[in-house]
């Protein structure tokens, strides 16, 4: 066994004296609100957009669909959970076709002045469209609903897209941290 260190950011922005309200989603989109029913819709998103990236390899359980369903249901059923900052993605296109769950992410409330984004993900065929943006901007809105005025989120360091994102939508960097992972070899 070896250990490989992945570097990660922790990027903060302080809500107060900013107002984020909901952004429009491109056309065939549509943000949908937390509701139980939808865990299910949240984890197939969130595995479909983490599985082949740099993160399901820090968290086994993004490379996972049962992992990432548990995953769900933990964070859902975790005392802070800020179901506000809790949107999901979907496609819907202009035809008769299945909806596709593209993106997800979910909030939580760490501390009484402070929330968490957990697991921000857009599938790969969607990134880039304005889905992120409306999906973060939806939660930051959703946290000052409840009156949270600072929200953090770790990112890996080599996303530089998400970087850049969050970077334009006023979160900065406020420390680098390690995230040792023991890689096995056959």
């Amino acid at each position: 066994m070896s250990v490989n260190y992945f570097k990660r950011f922790r990027m903060e922005i302080d809500l107060r004296g900013r107002r984020f309200d909901p952004l429009p989603v491109p056309p065939g989109y549509r943000l949908l609100a937390w509701h139980p029913d939808r865990l299910a819709d949240h984890a197939e998103a969130k595995y479909f957009s983490f599985r082949h990236e740099i993160d399901a390899e820090l968290f086994t359980c993004l490379g996972d669909e049962i992992g990432c369903h548990k995953l769900m249901e933990e964070i859902s059923e975790k005392e802070g959970f800020v179901p506000e900052a809790t949107w999901l993605a979907a496609y819907v296109g202009d035809g008769p076709e299945r909806v596709e769950f593209c993106g997800t992410i979910q909030g939580i409330q760490v501390s009484s002045r402070l929330a968490g984004i957990q697991n921000i993900g857009i599938t790969p065929s969607h990134r880039r469209r304005g889905v992120g943006t409306a999906l973060i901007t939806a939660a930051l809105a959703g946290f000052q609903q409840v009156g949270l005025p600072r929200v953090y989120l770790e990112v890996t360091a080599q996303n530089d897209p998400a970087v850049r994102l969050y970077k334009h939508l006023g979160f900065q960097r406020t420390k680098t941290l390690y995230k040792a992972v023991e890689l096995a070899y056959s």
